[in-house]
């Protein structure tokens, strides 16, 4: 059994990760962490994060950025291994994850869904194909209206997975409305849609001379971000120290 304290318990993908659980024989929520406590009788809340005395085998952090400082200062100190969800982090905060990497399971990614991280490794093999025959590459993502940041973490992390295949010879290009000139071989040119509720979509387009390809994985609700949540945590139980991501959980599976 994986005991989890679940750190954003009463936000949208924290209630989502709990209600998973019940139904997981393998997971368990014993302790939740808020800003809000709603009183919930299934784990105890606590809303201070240095006052949560309960024993647990991994964090589960669905918060925000502004709070991610305190996970990992909490999750150091109880040598606790950290499923870290949440996005929008600076390169300060990026840089102390990788210092107490060296102390603690950390588990970072941009997006938990398994299905579009099996979809890096396949993005990988189709670019080592089609980039060298002169195929151009393009990231479309859409989500819903409420979303502050853009591109999305997930954008960025396909095109960087499409990038680590050519070697990193390419350059993003975020805006085509700024400069006036025709699109540059070695470029992934990435785009963002934000309306309504889209949960999640994301294109790789391969366009080539009389010919297109397109990967496109969607998000229907949060929940598959939650079941992958559910699934990391299982993984880093009793795993050492170091950094660790979505990518080897699925090479695992």
């Amino acid at each position: 059994m994986t005991k989890i304290i679940m750190h954003g318990c009463n936000g949208k993908m924290g209630k989502i990760i709990a209600g998973l659980c019940q139904e997981d024989p393998e997971a368990e929520i014993v302790a939740g962490i808020d800003i809000i406590d709603e009183g919930n009788t299934k784990f105890p809340v606590f809303t201070d994060i240095a006052r949560c005395d309960v024993a647990a085998n991994v964090l589960i952090d669905f918060s925000n950025a502004k709070a991610v400082d305190s996970v990992i200062d909490y999750c150091v100190a109880k040598k606790l291994p950290l499923a870290l969800c949440t996005t929008g982090l600076d390169e300060r905060q990026l840089q102390k994850l990788d210092e107490a990497s060296a102390q603690i399971a950390i588990l970072k990614s941009a997006n938990m869904s398994l299905g579009i991280n099996m979809l890096f490794e396949l993005l990988q093999k189709a670019a080592k194909v089609l980039a060298p025959a002169g195929f151009d590459m393009e990231i479309v993502e859409k989500h819903h209206n409420q979303k502050v940041d853009a591109p999305s973490g997930t954008a960025l992390a396909l095109a960087d997975a499409l990038n680590d295949a050519m070697e990193q010879s390419y350059a993003y290009t975020f805006d085509r409305s700024k400069e006036r000139k025709k699109r540059e071989r070695k470029e992934i040119g990435i785009s963002a849609v934000r309306g309504g509720t889209i949960v999640g979509e994301h294109t790789v387009i391969f366009a080539g001379a009389d010919e297109v390809i397109e990967i496109k994985h969607t998000s229907y609700s949060r929940t598959v971000f939650g079941k992958g949540a559910v699934e990391a945590a299982k993984y880093l139980k009793g795993k050492e120290a170091g950094y660790y991501d979505m990518r080897k959980l699925v090479e695992s599976v």
